[in-house]
């Protein structure tokens, strides 16, 4: 059980993001960083001309109306925008020390950010982040330079300072984010949305009038199938205190109903305000979980 995020392990995760995974388990990474230009770099281009299709272009990009027109086969040509800029909303609260297979949620959640920066930062994109807890917060203001980088990395992997005492936790998070990011920025919010359901809704709607918002909900495997282990106390949303009889089954199944239900509630509101969703678990691996949302993301946007 990795319980702490290394800076060295962050680090090292850019070569992961770039590239294929060199270890056996990593087989199934195609080249993150392509995944992450074709899904999100895409809207970042500007139309340039339109030419005669050669052999080898990409029909991705096929001028089907001009095709048509003229019986030849063409091609739409772009050039590429300047980077635009990614912002990194990370929740570093308490509850993120928590894990029962794997890892931490905080580890999981270091590691997905580092490995999303780095794509974006390969790509020439500039990487700001706002670290945030139950009454603190850590922003980084984005920057293309790798010392920045290295700088988010830092305080993911347990380095404290330069945090500002401020309450609201990950509302007044996304808040900070719509004020400060310029209009077009690509936002990634990643960490535990068991909490905060219900005002979550209008914050996600005011970043999407001028923003592009990714979700990335950190799951451990408790958070839906509870061990058999006697009577547990929770407190609820209300900081009501609820105990639970895990030896009974059926408790077992109301409580893995009741996330599923929740769950299916955020997909459901996520979709309706396009914003997408690419869950990651603490006992699987953070680079294949992205990679495959990354994947269907892609999928979808080439049949539309």
């Amino acid at each position: 059980m990795t319980v702490q995020v290394r800076l060295d392990e962050l680090v090292e995760l850019r070569h992961q993001a770039r590239s294929l995974g060199l270890a056996a388990h990593h087989r199934v990474n195609s080249h993150l960083v392509g995944l992450y230009a074709s899904v999100f770099r895409g809207q970042g281009m500007d139309f340039d001309e339109v030419r005669e299709y050669r052999e080898g272009d990409d029909i991705r990009n096929m001028d089907w109306r001009v095709t048509a027109r003229t019986g030849k086969p063409h091609l739409k040509l772009f050039r590429e925008e300047r980077g635009r800029d990614v912002l990194l909303c990370v929740d570093v609260g308490s509850h993120m020390s928590f894990g029962t297979r794997g890892t931490f949620k905080q580890v999981a959640a270091a590691r997905a950010a580092a490995l999303i920066g780095w794509a974006a930062s390969d790509r020439r994109d500039r990487v700001g982040a706002v670290l945030y807890g139950e009454r603190h917060q850590h922003l980084f203001r984005p920057s293309a330079s790798r010392q920045a980088m290295w700088a988010m990395l830092r305080a993911l992997s347990g380095d404290d300072a330069h945090r500002t005492a401020m309450d609201g936790g990950l509302l007044t998070a996304l808040e900070r984010m719509n004020r400060g990011a310029p209009t077009g920025a690509l936002l990634f919010v990643i960490g535990d949305f068991n909490r905060c359901r219900d005002a979550l809704d209008a914050a996600l709607g005011r970043l999407r009038q001028r923003h592009e918002v990714v979700l990335v909900p950190v799951d451990d495997p408790a958070d839906w199938a509870l061990p058999a282990m006697g009577d547990v106390a929770f407190v609820d949303e209300s900081g009501r205190r609820v105990v639970v009889d895990t030896d009974d089954a059926g408790a077992r199944r109301d409580y893995e109903r009741q996330w599923l239900d929740r769950r299916k509630a955020l997909e459901a509101r996520a979709f309706k305000l396009g914003v997408e969703v690419i869950p990651v678990r603490t006992d699987q691996d953070v680079h294949v979980d992205l990679h495959r949302g990354l994947a269907r993301r892609a999928m979808r946007r080439a049949v539309r």
